[in-house]
């Protein structure tokens, strides 16, 4: 008989067939149990980042009302003084002019209605000044009423009184002030032209045109007086508006940056978020992913394991870079690898248990023939049986899986005399080795759920088990798959 392995596929009866296809239901039916579990916890996680995120948000919101509330008080308050100044600066002018007029009316020596009229008129706009009312132009009207009333109450002497005249005149330009001068050139060159006419008519013969010119000057020093208040009024405005508009430039620009902040922020918190949600879905199915790579190692794919650790290693990398989009993308591919994972597995996993099962029964056969089982071992994703026949010939099988999942044994046989090493030109015969296998399968077929084929093996006459030509024959005769790769090891 040849020595080379004897090989024999085996078919799966159809009790075993329901028995196995009761168990990939079941396993079906976890994988969806733990998947809804796994989404379960990853809605749970999304909705505590989605509270945790809401709180910010709100906070954020709360923090910029804030700080707009206080911004819109400073300018509230900003614009308040500034009005106070104003009015104050306004009241302290409209007093001063104010008190001019009431020297002129103390100057004034006519008696009568009118002047109380004015003394009276003199106070309510007193009060109006105290209140800070803006006066418009009513104190100069009231100037006017009382110069005019001094030009008819004066006395019509010869130059009575002149030099004194001219004298007030001269102190009262001269205390609006050089800055006056300043702001109001031209007015300040018409009072000194008007009084050098005035001193001019001070001479004899000029007391009419004295008299007429005295109203004029007294005009021109209150217009030069107020012209110039209102222009130092006016620069203090501008200068209060030009600080104004430097302040909101300094807030525009405050606000342009703090715009740009709040998106450098939002951007932060949106690549924080997705980080989040990735480290999140990663802690779900880390766990899952590292015992389906341990199993599918036990389960001899190591091709699988290494694509597991792979996948697990991209997510991860990812997210100690900070790569917020690759790390959303590399986990995503990790939860459907384990999906796929846990399909393969499982499949696996039922191969095992058939080959698990297989071997079972195989060794309940062959103890029922009188062999003694010397040892077993699982190596690769095929199982390694070790039987000894009382007359000490050997018989090491292998219960292995081919490629498309048909289980199959393999045997390899020392000490039987119908084997030889080499088999003859007519083929190779193992009668009493193959009947022996025979009656094994037999065993199999009527204690388990496993039909054993026909057994074979390289070299196998063509004729045995069938007619010379057949399928059959043909079948038996051909090169075991594999043959040559098939090495015991002990």
């Amino acid at each position: 008989m040849s020595g080379s392995p004897k090989y024999s596929t085996v078919t799966v009866a159809p009790a075993y067939a329901r028995l196995e296809a009761q168990r990939r239901q079941a396993r079906e039916a976890e994988r969806r149990r733990l998947e809804a579990r796994r989404a379960g916890e990853r809605a749970e996680r999304a909705a505590r980042r989605a509270r945790e995120a809401a709180a910010r948000r709100e906070r954020a919101r709360a923090e910029a009302e804030r700080r707009e509330t206080e911004s819109a008080e400073r300018r509230a308050e900003r614009q308040r003084a500034h009005a106070a100044r104003s009015r104050q600066e306004q009241a302290g002018a409209d007093a001063r002019r104010l008190a001019e007029v009431r020297e002129l009316l103390g100057r004034v020596r006519a008696d009568g209605s009118e002047v109380r009229v004015l003394r009276q008129r003199l106070d309510a706009l007193q009060g109006g000044v105290d209140r800070a009312e803006d006066l418009g132009g009513a104190i100069e009207e009231l100037r006017g009423r009382v110069v005019l009333l001094g030009r008819e109450g004066e006395a019509p002497g010869r130059g009575a009184g002149h030099g004194a005249v001219l004298a007030g005149l001269e102190e009262r330009l001269a205390g609006i002030g050089p800055q006056a001068r300043e702001r109001d050139p031209q007015g300040y060159r018409t009072c000194v032209d008007l009084l050098g006419e005035l001193r001019a008519a001070a001479g004899p013969g000029a007391e009419t045109r004295f008299r007429a010119l005295l109203g004029t000057v007294e005009h021109a020093l209150a217009r030069h007086a107020a012209t110039a208040g209102e222009r130092a009024a006016e620069e203090r405005r501008r200068a209060e508006e030009a600080r104004e508009a430097e302040r909101r430039a300094e807030e525009h620009a405050a606000g342009r940056e703090a715009a740009r902040q709040a998106a450098l922020e939002a951007e932060r918190e949106r690549l924080a978020a997705a980080l989040a949600e990735a480290a999140d879905r990663l802690g779900v199915v880390r766990r899952p992913v590292e015992e389906a790579a341990e199993e599918a190692r036990e389960l001899a794919d190591p091709g699988l394991a290494e694509r597991l650790t792979a996948a697990l290693a991209a997510v991860t990398g990812s997210l100690a870079a900070g790569a917020a989009a690759e790390a959303l993308r590399t986990v995503t591919a990790l939860e459907e690898s384990l999906v796929g994972a846990e399909a393969r597995l499982d499949e696996l996993q039922l191969a095992c248990t058939r080959r698990m099962d297989l071997a079972q029964a195989l060794r309940d056969a062959m103890l029922g023939e009188g062999f003694e089982f010397t040892g077993g071992a699982e190596r690769d994703g095929r199982l390694l049986l070790s039987f000894e026949r009382p007359s000490g010939a050997t018989y090491e099988t292998t219960v292995t899986t081919d490629e498309g999942g048909t289980p199959f044994l393999v045997y390899r046989v020392d000490g039987e005399p119908d084997i030889t090493l080499r088999p003859e030109p007519d083929g190779a015969v193992c009668d009493r080795t193959e009947d022996l296998l025979e009656r094994v399968h037999e065993a199999i077929v009527e204690r388990n759920g496993f039909v054993p084929g026909e057994l074979t093996w390289q070299g196998k006459p063509p004729g045995d088990g069938g007619a010379p030509g057949t399928d059959a024959a043909a079948r038996r005769a051909r090169r075991l798959p594999g043959a040559e790769d098939w090495r015991w090891s002990r």
